[in-house]
């Protein structure tokens, strides 16, 4: 069984890197970027690449990621070592900029690829859902009215997924404003990601 995960891994994992679906929509064109394995225990859903990201090819290698980690008391080591944490965006590829920030993530990647490969990371006890986008895909009809409003009811889904605000350093206000976020919820996840960890 193992062996035949492993090939179903290359494969898929191969056609996605390779994947050119929204090419002609894309300014800097395609470089997919994610990280994943079958031992992967923790999983993180993000939006999609930013510019930075584009152009090093490594997930969250930009202020949000150093957020992020921060987020979950673990260091680059850690983070990308892929048997530990897979990291799957919404959207694989940078999809621009618009007027206010990055546009959202391109819809074809989720639709073609998303459900073929989460079903290759059997050992995933733990999923962080980043940003609305990714919000609506994994909550569906269990969110609440607002981005908020699911963050602060996220005792509902947890111990399984755990709704996160973005770590850009655009939602510096947002964290602000929600200061329980900081004493509430990071401790919690802390705590599980270090069980995860070492168990």
């Amino acid at each position: 069984m193992a062996r035949i995960t492993t090939e179903k891994f290359e494969v898929i994992a191969g056609k996605v890197r390779a994947c050119c679906l929204c090419e002609a929509h894309l300014p800097l064109g395609p470089r997919p970027v994610f990280q994943i394995d079958a031992k992967a225990r923790i999983l993180i859903a993000g939006q999609a690449p930013g510019r930075r990201v584009h152009e090093t090819g490594i997930p969250f290698s930009d202020p949000s990621g150093d957020r992020l980690r921060k987020w979950m008391g673990v260091e680059k080591a850690v983070f990308y070592d892929s048997q530990k944490v897979a990291i799957l965006p919404m959207g694989f590829c940078y999809p621009g900029t618009g007027k206010s920030g990055d546009l959202p993530p391109r819809t074809e990647c989720a639709a073609e690829w998303r459900a073929q490969l989460l079903k290759l990371m059997p050992a995933v006890q733990l999923t962080l859902v980043i940003g609305q986008y990714a919000i609506d895909w994994h909550l569906k009809t269990t969110q609440k009215d607002s981005l908020t409003q699911t963050v602060q009811n996220w005792k509902e889904y947890w111990p399984q997924l755990l709704p996160l605000p973005h770590p850009s350093p655009r939602n510096n206000i947002w964290l602000k404003k929600n200061p329980w976020f900081m004493a509430e919820v990071i401790p919690k996840l802390q705590r599980k990601i270090d069980s995860l960890l070492n168990s």
